[in-house]
């Protein structure tokens, strides 16, 4: 029996490009390679496209070898001339040359790419944040007809966007937590302006957030007025869109942070609840990836119908961006109060085998190889799903 093809596409140019390295490592790792024959596809922080054995050394942290200086015949002249020649996995786009662009592929040349050049059945896009998570490969996976894992244009793009995201939340009628999202051009014009309205909605602490970025880079916590400013400049250098958001459990609690696993198409699925202990005031970048002490507790201390709230909650946040695939779904808890705030959406969570995505459903009673194998399904369900459209009358 033919073995699926599968592309693992890692990197990418955010500011989570490591995380995307260790994830796909694990994937790569896992894969049963029984069942699938795994093509490397990596996007380097620059944004070049490689494939192969240039893979695999983005893969083990090597940088790409330098490229050569090639006539304007050689067959290699241009990126998509190698992977054709070569009869690798994917066409990459044309690269900056000069003060413009090569110029696009002639339409025999493009049959020649859907021939050879695109071959897999399946991309696994194990890219987190920017270029990665926010709907833009998946538009390219889109015009390029290939299935893929995890959501599609609308929902990676929704699920990116903290602001459109809550909007979403809002009109669905689930609990978030008071916000202000204000434009970096706004707090360059006039941030005495922006302080107030961010005072006038909201109590402090509050959290400070890139609109569109993950793993909490850019987030700062800021404790009072002398620490907002910092922490919205800080914000500002990721992206135009800062979201500003009241602390639950004011000054006195520290919020306990509630993570489910959500795994499915049209019906989807959630794994039970785990809670994250940080090592520091929050789970920032450096409690997640870089420090020790953080902890994991799985399943989160809860009641039953607490649990439950939770996963139907995150079933809810799945449906409200309109996901497919798998999402991870952050929630907030108020430890006196005791409720419960949907946070945000994670369209592809750190997929490392010990991440919490993967721990959840491993504590849910599907494995680590097991939940790979239905997330390729998932992709190539969806895909033959909406081939069903029609676009034409």
């Amino acid at each position: 029996m033919k073995k699926l093809r599968v592309g693992i596409l890692f990197g990418g140019r955010s500011g989570e490009h490591e995380i995307s390295l260790l994830s796909a490592a694990s994937v790569f790792k896992a894969i049963d390679k029984e069942k699938f024959e795994v093509v490397p596809i990596g996007i380097t922080k620059e944004g070049r496209w490689v494939t192969s054995g240039e893979a695999e050394r983005l893969l083990s942290g090597k940088p790409p070898h330098e490229e050569r200086h090639l006539r304007a015949g050689d067959p290699e002249a241009t990126p998509s001339a190698a992977v054709l020649q070569n009869g690798e996995a994917f066409v990459m786009p044309p690269e900056p040359h000069g003060a413009g662009m090569q110029p696009f592929q002639t339409d025999a040349l493009a049959r020649r790419a859907s021939d050879r050049a695109i071959n897999v059945d399946v991309i696994f896009p194990v890219l987190h944040g920017t270029f990665g998570e926010d709907g833009t490969v998946q538009g390219l996976l889109e015009l390029a007809d290939i299935a893929y894992v995890g959501g599609g244009v609308l929902g990676s793009a929704a699920g990116m966007d903290k602001d459109v995201m809550k909007s979403l939340f809002r009109a669905a009628g689930l609990p978030i937590v008071k916000h202000v999202t204000v434009l970096r051009s706004q707090w360059e014009a006039n941030a005495k302006k922006v302080q107030k309205l961010v005072e006038s909605k909201l109590k402090y602490p509050v959290f400070v957030k890139p609109a569109n970025l993950g793993s909490s880079v850019g987030i700062s916590k800021a404790h009072d007025r002398k620490e907002l400013g910092p922490a919205i400049d800080e914000a500002a250098k990721f992206d135009r869109k800062i979201v500003i958001e009241e602390g639950v459990g004011g000054k006195k609690h520290k919020a306990r942070e509630i993570e489910c696993a959500v795994l499915g198409n049209d019906n989807p699925e959630a794994s039970v609840a785990g809670e994250i202990v940080p090592s520091a005031e929050f789970y920032d970048y450096s409690a997640k990836y870089l420090d020790e002490g953080s902890q994991l507790i799985i399943p989160a201390k809860l009641s039953k119908s607490e649990m439950k709230q939770v996963q139907q909650l995150a079933i809810a946040a799945f449906r409200a961006v309109d996901c497919s695939g798998l999402s991870r779904v952050d929630f907030l808890m108020d430890p006196k109060s005791r409720k419960i705030y949907l946070n945000e959406i994670n369209t592809m969570p750190g997929f490392t085998s010990i991440s919490m995505y993967p721990k959840l459903w491993a504590a849910s009673g599907v494995s680590y190889p097991e939940l790979i194998e239905r997330l390729i399904q998932l992709g190539l369900d969806r895909h033959a799903d909406k081939k069903r459209n029609q676009y034409s009358r």
